[in-house]
């Protein structure tokens, strides 16, 4: 009873290893592109909100990627000042052109930067030529499941000697098992 008690505890030991393992390598508190707000994802994680709006309507801007004062600018509002740790609002412009995609671009006084589109709703204003639209219907095809993530660029050291040490420990307890 002893043992299995033991190789019960050996194998949820190493199944709590393997998967606290991928986390620690995966770790990197070093941000590289400057400060972050302590509940940031990551430097330059901006946000648009809705990310759709139509002519006229308001977007919320947001920067928790900065831990300091953001700027953010398009071609279809005011620049808008994001305090650190808060958000912004915009009102887009009555004449933005339906169906077109705008470019806001970020700024932290950090000199973070990055850009998230805008789609403008609706669709764009038809043209003086009719057009012909068709639709081709295609027969169903099956799943096409493919590899997903299976495929990786290589096995790193660490993977193997967990897994190994999981082989170890499953072996060990299926041994203890049968003994007993």
């Amino acid at each position: 009873m002893r043992a299995i008690r033991a190789a019960t505890t050996a194998l949820l030991g190493a199944a709590a290893l393997a998967l606290a393992a991928p986390a620690a390598v995966a770790a990197d508190d070093t941000p590289a592109n400057g400060p972050r707000a302590p509940k940031a994802k990551a430097p330059g994680d901006f946000v648009v909100s809705p990310g759709v709006v139509a002519p006229g309507g308001r977007v919320t801007l947001s920067a928790p990627g900065c831990a300091s004062t953001a700027t953010a600018s398009a071609g279809i509002f005011d620049t808008v000042v994001i305090a650190p740790g808060s958000a912004a609002t915009a009102v887009v412009d009555i004449d933005a052109k339906r169906g077109a995609v705008y470019t806001v671009s970020f700024n932290c006084t950090g000199g973070i930067q990055d850009t998230v589109d805008l789609t403008i709703s609706g669709t764009p204003t038809p043209t003086a030529t009719p057009t012909i639209s068709a639709t081709i219907l295609t027969p169903p095809r099956g799943v096409r499941g493919g590899l997903g993530g299976s495929v990786d660029s290589g096995v790193e050291p660490l993977e193997l000697a967990v897994g190994g040490a999981l082989v170890v420990a499953s072996a060990t307890g299926v041994g203890s098992a049968r003994r007993h």
